[in-house]
Formats: structure tokens, C-alpha cells, sequence
């Protein structure tokens, strides 16, 4: 690995923490085999060391983007890891129901219903989660 990219992956895994938390990045990382830690150290260096990490938007914007992309193509899991994730990103419920409302239109209701459902699952398990630590 050269300085660039080395650079780059302490860049994205600095940036995937600081949205997604340390506990999921280390259950990926820890997780990782000989198969797969090409695809780990890919998407840290791609997704978070070179767009999550470029000036200009903020983490929120990025948080508001992701998620309507995410819901948008129905990637399920995603979503929710991203929902999780406005926890660490300072994007509101109400900017995640305005991204979702977009994806109604531009991407079809059926996606945004999913989109919906997902993030209320979330929420009420971040609600209890909160209400279980005072």
C-alpha cells in the first residue's frame, strides 16, 4: 500500500467512525476474512477516505443524500445503518422524512414506504435504547 492510500484508509476509517460508530466498524473490521478484506478496505478508502471525506457538504448533507439513494435502489440494511447513523451526523428525522418524501416522487412510493417503515423500526429501537440509558 502506498503513502496515498494508506493515507486515504486512516482517512475513511476515521470518517466511517465518526458517522457509523466505532463498535459497527470494528464488527466489520473484525469480521473481515481473506475473502472479503479487499471489499473492507475498498469501500473504507472509496465511500469514506475520498467522497465522505471531501469538503464542501457536510456530514449531514452526505447522511440526507445517502439515505435517499439508499432508499431509493431498496437497500434495505443500509438504511437502516444509515438511519442509525444520523445519530453521529446531525441529519433530523425531519430531514430524513423530507428525503424519503423525495424518493415518493422520484424514485416510487413503494421504495419510500420501505424507506418509512425501516427508519420507524429504528427510531423506536434508538427511542428505547435511549430510554434504557436515562
Amino acid at each position: 500500500m502506498d503513502d496515498v492510500t494508506k493515507n486515504r484508509y486512516r482517512t475513511g476509517l476515521e470518517v466511517r467512525r465518526s458517522v457509523l460508530g466505532s463498535p459497527h466498524v470494528d464488527r466489520a473490521e473484525d469480521a473481515a476474512t481473506d475473502f472479503d478484506r479487499p471489499f473492507q478496505q475498498l469501500i473504507t478508502e472509496a465511500a469514506w477516505g475520498t467522497v465522505w471525506a471531501r469538503p464542501g457538504w457536510s456530514k449531514r448533507e452526505r447522511s440526507i443524500v445517502t439515505l435517499a439513494l439508499l432508499a431509493a435502489l431498496g437497500h434495505d440494511e443500509e438504511v437502516a445503518m444509515h438511519v442509525r447513523a444520523t445519530a453521529n451526523t446531525g441529519a433530523s428525522r425531519d430531514d430524513i422524512c423530507e428525503a424519503f418524501l423525495h424518493v415518493a416522487i422520484y424514485a416510487g412510493v413503494p421504495a419510500a414506504n420501505r424507506a418509512f417503515k425501516i427508519a420507524k423500526e429504528v427510531f423506536a429501537q434508538m427511542d428505547g435504547a435511549k430510554a434504557a440509558h436515562g
